[in-house]
């Protein structure tokens, strides 16, 4: 639901009402501990419910609530078990994100042929994949708080970056181009790729190309999810769906990328890559 309230314990207990009472509550966040004006504290609403057990899967980074949350309800007599659960945190890692880097998750979605290509040697790309592919990124856009092409894609193609499924279009994202220049009119821009900690509350953001813009977000280390759709064509002498990298040995390219989802979606093959762990970069010497 939009702007994230009510929050899922207080929509919970209150279908539950009485039968909360002695009963497990299972939650993927540390239940909010402060009041807001958008809503109440979840953890004065648990205390209030009596449930027998909270299971909390993620510590809330909210300096608010971080631990104060699990300390309360301990305090009031109900049990706490932490559990580990990468779902969970797959479904918080927007938030994480923002918590912990100060930036938005970022999702990359390629649309390619057999051969890599993004469009014809002429620019025309629509389209590259089928119906039923492209209704599954427009799932994807309505779950992103906003969505970013580069100034040469906006130009060149003039997309309309919204959400076109039935009931779903109020969810459209919030609109951004890559661009040094001036945004249109109803667009944002931001002029880097490390902008988007400037982003203020956006916690997931879909970027759609093109490949420069594609580049310049994996040069920088800044996608977290890799979304390709392989449509079942041969292009040849096209347009590549990324630019240039800046590698200089093949080895650099490995390790990077393990797979998390693959399935056919018409005639297309999808395929989601998330990104491995990144390694520390070693001290300086004194």
């Amino acid at each position: 639901m939009q702007g994230g309230r009510p929050h899922a314990e207080a929509a919970a207990l209150a279908q539950a009402g009485g039968k909360a009472c002695g009963a497990t509550l299972y939650t993927t966040l540390e239940p909010c501990s402060h009041r807001s004006p958008r809503g109440p504290s979840c953890t004065e609403l648990i205390i209030a419910a009596a449930p027998s057990v909270v299971v909390i899967a993620e510590e809330d980074p909210d300096p608010r609530t971080a631990g104060e949350g699990e300390r309360r309800i301990i305090d009031a007599g109900i049990a706490v078990r932490r559990v580990n659960c990468p779902a969970a945190h797959a479904s918080l890692r927007g938030y994480l994100m923002r918590s912990a880097e100060d930036r938005p998750h970022v999702t990359l979605k390629l649309a390619v042929s057999l051969d890599g290509q993004i469009a014809l040697t002429n620019g025309e790309s629509r389209w590259i994949t089928g119906p039923i592919a492209r209704a599954h990124v427009h799932a994807h856009r309505a779950k992103s708080d906003a969505i970013l092409v580069g100034g040469a894609t906006w130009r060149t193609d003039q997309p309309r970056l919204d959400t076109r499924l039935p009931g779903l279009e109020a969810r459209s994202p919030d609109r951004y181009i890559l661009t040094r220049g001036v945004a249109p009119e109803g667009v944002r821009a931001i002029s880097s790729p490390e902008a988007i900690s400037d982003m203020g509350d956006i916690q997931y953001l879909y970027v759609e190309g093109g490949a420069q813009t594609a580049a310049a977000f994996l040069a920088a280390d800044l996608v977290d999810t890799l979304h390709l759709y392989r449509a079942p064509i041969v292009i040849g002498g096209g347009r590549p769906a990324v630019g240039e990298l800046g590698l200089t040995k093949l080895e650099q390219a490995h390790d990077r990328w393990k797979i998390a989802e693959r399935r056919m979606l018409g005639s297309d093959a999808f395929e989601s890559y998330e990104r491995a762990a990144r390694k520390e970069k070693p001290c300086s010497p004194e």
